[in-house]
Formats: C-alpha cells, structure tokens, sequence
C-alpha cells in the first residue's frame, strides 16, 4: 500500500502544540523577564527588526542564529540562560540564573540587557519582571516575614500553587528600578520543569494583564467623545418630531454622526478585541494554577476580582455602548430616510397632481384651438371651394352667395372630420 500523503501543514500544526515550552529552573534562582511592544500597530510591527535586535544580543555572547520564521528561541548566555518569544503584539526576553543574589531583587540582575541593547529594541518597555526564586521555608512565619519586606503589604497578593508545590508572591507594583517584583518559594525536590512552568505563568499572567489594560487607557479616552456624540444623537432625535425642521438637515447631520461612530467602531475592534482576549488568558493561567490562601494574605484570583476586574468591566462597557449608539444613529436614520421618502412621495404626488391639472388645461385649449382651426380652415376653404364651384352653378341661376351657403356645412365637415382623424392617428 503506498503512503498516504500528509496535509502541507500537518506537521506545523503538531509542532505549534509542542511550542514555546517551559524552561528548565532550579531553585534557588534569579529571573528577569523583558516585554517589548511598539507604541503603535504593534500587530503590523516589522518583525525583521524583532529578530535583528534578538541577533545582536546573541552575537555579543557568541550563541547561535534561530531559524529565520522561528517564533521562540532559546540560548546561552554566559551564566545565564535566554528564552525569547515572538507574540502578535510584543516579544519578550526571560532570563534565568541560578544561585542566590546578594541582595533579593537587586536590579543588577537586569545587567544581562545591556543598556545600550535595550535603547535600540524596536519599541517600548510593556512590562519587566524581577524573581526571586527560593526554597520554601518550613517555618511560614520567615516566609512571610520576607513578603513583608519585599512588598507593599497592602497590595500583596500570595498563595499556595499547584497543590502547595510552590508559594507565589506580588504587589504587582513598579518599584524604584522600574520592574514589577515577583517571589517564588518552591517545595525542595520540585522538577525544574515544573518551576519553569511556575514562572512562565506569571510572566503571562504580568503580560497578559498589562496589554489587556492598554483596552481600559482606550475606553477612557473615548469616554468624552462618545459622550458628545451621545448628546448630539439625542438631540437629533428630538429633532425628527418637530415639524418645522427640515428632514434632509437632519438625516445629513445623522449620516455624519453614524460615519463617525462607525470609524471609531473600525478603529477600537482591534483594541478591544485583543482586551477581551488577553483577559480570557489572564483568567485561565490564574485558574490552572489552583491557588490556596496562603497565611491569610489574598490570593492573586482576589486581587484580580477586586481591582482587575473592574478595568475589564469598563472596557466591556465603553464597547458595548460604542456598539448601541451605532445601532441607535442606524435605526434613527432609517427612520428619518423613512419619513423623507413618505415626504417627497407626497411632493410627488402633488406634481402629479399638478401636472394631471396642466394636462386637462392643455387637453381644452387644444379642443378649443381644434375648433378655431375648423373654423379657419373652413372660411378659407369655402371660398376656394366657392370659384371652382361657381363656373359650374351660374348656368343653373344660382347666385354666389347661394353657392356658399350650400358649400358651407359640406366644407366644415369635411375639415373637421380631417382634424379627427389627424388627432386619432398620433393618439
């Protein structure tokens, strides 16, 4: 039996479930994590840049090339191990390096981005993460005696994951250098797999979250503009049931505001398509990692319940009401297009009208000026008549004048039976 031959995307549609795999972490450890994304477009970014500005970080170290479509990457980096990522929006850079820092989230521990590197990424910073990765501890108290000084006690989300394989901690705050602070304490033993793992969630859950936020900045600062439009919608459907307006001001002034909300529709989707996605996401790495509460402090689902939330819900909101004042111009346009063509259908019918009146008028003074042409016509033609006829009606005694009179009526309805039958024929 020969082969059977493979779909042309069969192979890439297996490996896509086999990518981006967690790297391989022991603890105790230090984790930086970089999220780059362009201010703008960042769907329609120039990825050769993403890649050329991946490559001159590798060639500082001497590590190899990825492949020239590949989406992640890893390599070695001196001391320390790289995993890079192209996503829709952004590309991120984790680093790992084993062994305990002198001091816990030192910012030093970014110096494996050098400075002049990261002045030349193709975009901006979305989000930078700092680790701290440790043992957990058998007394609770030291562990969270740590948090205590690590965070900002407030906001300090921390829980038990993965059935208690790990404990996980942050504030989700941006301290002095500029990166969100994350802590891990994982039970001794634990599979370096199953740490990577750990921390590739946090990254997804820090990135995810940021990028769904950029949906919030965007409802805001649509909020004024949508609140004028609404106004001004409002006003114009007022407007339709006073009489003395003129519809057609009305409904031009309805096209522009449904053109306008349209645009702005066209516009946000994307935005706000992307912000109900990340979320998605964001919800789903929080839930797979089964979180218990940890020494009485929220865990990071209550956190996201309490303030992440909300932002979501906003969002949801601003799009929603995008989405029915276009409905609302749409439907009132209809209306008013409705009653303009009730409108000019009457105007119609009044030409009709009119014209059916001019026509009748027409249709008299027609008959009328058909019957001064009998008229003429006959007083011409009798007296034609009258000298052909005359020669043949002296020699019988009869006089002119009595000639006429007999050639009179024979004349008339010889012509006005001509001019019926000239009326009949273009009728």
């Amino acid at each position: 039996m020969p082969p059977i031959e493979d779909h042309p995307q069969r192979y890439t549609l297996v490996n896509e479930l086999h990518a981006r795999p967690a790297a391989k972490i022991s603890a105790p450890g230090v984790a930086v994590f970089l999220a780059v994304k362009p201010a703008r477009d960042a769907s329609k970014r120039d990825r050769g840049a993403d890649r050329a500005h991946l490559l001159s970080l590798l060639d500082r170290h001497g590590a190899g090339h990825p492949a020239p479509d590949a989406t992640h990457h890893s390599a070695e980096l001196g001391r320390h191990h790289l995993k890079w990522e192209s996503h829709t929006e952004f590309v991120t850079y984790t680093a790992f390096e084993q062994g305990m820092a002198e001091r816990p989230f030192d910012p030093a521990a970014f110096d494996v981005f050098p400075d002049a590197w990261l002045q030349d990424a193709p975009g901006t910073r979305l989000t930078s993460i700092l680790f701290q990765i440790e043992n957990m501890s058998d007394d609770i108290t030291e562990m969270a005696e740590k948090l205590q000084d690590w965070f900002v006690p407030e906001s300090l989300a921390a829980s038990y994951v993965l059935d208690g394989t790990a404990i996980i901690a942050s504030d989700f705050r941006i301290d002095r250098a500029g990166h969100i602070r994350m802590a891990v304490f994982v039970k001794p033993g634990t599979g370096g797999r199953r740490v990577g793992r750990i921390l590739q969630r946090l990254c997804e859950i820090e990135t995810y979250k940021t990028s769904s936020m950029l949906g919030l900045l965007r409802a805001r600062s649509l909020s004024s503009q949508m609140a004028a439009l609404d106004d001004e919608l409002s006003r114009l459907t007022r407007a339709m049931m006073e009489p003395d307006k003129r519809s057609e001001d009305t409904l031009e002034a309805l096209l522009r505001i449904s053109s306008e909300l349209e645009n702005m529709m066209v516009e946000n989707s994307f935005r706000f398509g992307a912000t109900g996605a990340y979320e998605a996401l964001v919800n789903q790495r929080i839930e797979v990692l089964r979180e218990a509460r940890f020494n009485g402090r929220q865990t990071l689902q209550e956190f996201m319940t309490r303030r992440y939330d909300p932002a979501m819900r906003t969002v949801k909101s601003a799009e929603a009401r995008l989405s029915k004042m276009a409905e609302r111009a749409m439907r009132a346009g209809q209306l008013l297009g409705t009653r303009v063509d009730v409108e000019r259908s009457a105007q119609n019918q009044k030409l009709l009208e009119s014209m059916d009146r001019r026509a009748d008028l027409q249709l008299r003074l027609q008959n009328t000026v058909e019957g001064l042409s009998v008229v003429a016509i006959s007083y011409y033609a009798v007296n034609l008549a009258s000298y052909v006829a005359m020669p043949m009606m002296e020699p019988f005694g009869i006089s002119r004048g009595v000639a006429m009179a007999i050639l009179a009526p024979l004349v008339v309805l010889g012509v006005w039976g001509m001019v019926r039958r000239i009326r009949r024929h273009f009728d």
